[in-house]
């Protein structure tokens, strides 16, 4: 546990304070996830706050913790960068549903969308009860989502204040605001979270889930098995693969678009599954066959949201440069 009063860190050399702040490395991470959406700005963002702590540590002068002094710092880098960027969705918080009769729409490339956050990197490497609290808390896929309807500012408050539990006086400090001002911003973030009801569901515990029906999911796929597939899904299970804008409610719009585009022709085969874990979710790394029968490329992460025995949503984050975040390989043989 660290000193909660820490008076001076201009006596360390370069290598002391890089072993005293690494100890926070994942929990801050996670917390720049949070705020981000990416996987690869929340780790530009820890580099950025470690490298502003060493330059800024003559200014740290044993306050607050050292822990509440890097969270402030990565905090005001989010909110500097959030000025210049785009906020991140999914299809569904994007634009309206979708028809499978319709044409598919060409993907958007720029860097908007959210992408899934490694299981491995929730994994707390210090047994300290903070670090349990800022991995274990919400971090859904839905949650996220949601998340980033909200303003920048709101969404720092709803963090420090709902998932890591903050007291509004702290993050006031923080945020060099006002009580008043965070209880008000706590307010609208809440009431804009309460309108998207999965946002505050939780995911059914990951060993809940049958392994048979893992198997099927899995088989379903790799089979090109729409019927199988369709009866793993709740009535009105959402389907989106981003950059692909458009998204569908459905098993019948499901059915109609799987069996036209990924599913379609001789498609048995055409998919591997591997297992993986993501936002304390069920995920996959998805692969596709080359034109070369015998090797299977990368093609991205794909993961469910669960509502009881049933999956609600399937999102396919079509982004091949996520496999090796997930330890995945490129190819498959």
């Amino acid at each position: 546990m660290e000193n909660p009063r820490l008076s001076s860190l201009s006596s360390l050399d370069q290598q002391q304070f890089g072993i005293l702040i690494e100890v926070y490395r994942r929990e801050l991470q996670a917390h720049c996830y949070r705020m981000m959406g990416g996987v690869q700005d929340a780790e530009d963002m820890v580099q950025e706050t470690f490298l502003r702590a060493w330059r800024g540590r003559s200014t740290f002068e044993g306050r607050a913790t050292l822990r509440a002094w890097l969270y402030q710092i990565a905090t005001h880098i989010y909110l500097d960068t959030l000025k210049k960027r785009p906020r991140r969705v999914v299809p569904v918080t994007r634009q309206a549903v979708s028809q499978a009769a319709e044409p598919i729409p060409a993907a958007v490339m720029e860097p908007i969308w959210l992408e899934p956050y490694p299981d491995d990197l929730l994994m707390p490497a210090h047994d300290t009860p903070e670090e349990h609290l800022a991995l274990r808390e919400n971090i859904t896929m839905a949650f996220i989502a949601a998340l980033h309807l909200l303003p920048p500012r709101q969404r720092a408050v709803l963090i420090l204040r709902d998932v890591l539990e903050w007291s509004a006086n702290d993050v006031a400090v923080l945020l060099n605001t006002t009580v008043t001002a965070v209880k008000s911003a706590l307010h609208r973030a809440r009431t804009t979270l309460a309108q998207y009801d999965a946002a505050s569901e939780g995911q059914p515990h990951l060993d809940d889930i049958a392994q048979t029906q893992l198997d099927a999911y899995v088989q379903a796929w790799e089979t090109a098995d729409i019927d199988s597939l369709l009866v793993l899904l709740k009535r009105d299970a959402t389907f989106s693969m981003p950059p692909i804008p458009s998204w569908y409610r459905g098993q019948d719009e499901i059915r109609a678009l799987t069996s036209r585009t990924i599913f379609s022709g001789q498609a048995q085969g055409r998919w591997r599954l591997l297992p993986t874990r993501a936002n304390h979710q069920i995920a996959f790394g998805l692969y596709r066959q080359a034109e070369i029968p015998t090797v299977y490329h990368g093609y991205g992460i794909q993961v469910l949201t669960y509502d009881g025995p049933l999956i609600a949503d399937i999102t396919t984050f079509r982004n091949p440069a996520l496999m090796p975040s997930f330890h995945l390989p490129a190819t498959l043989p």
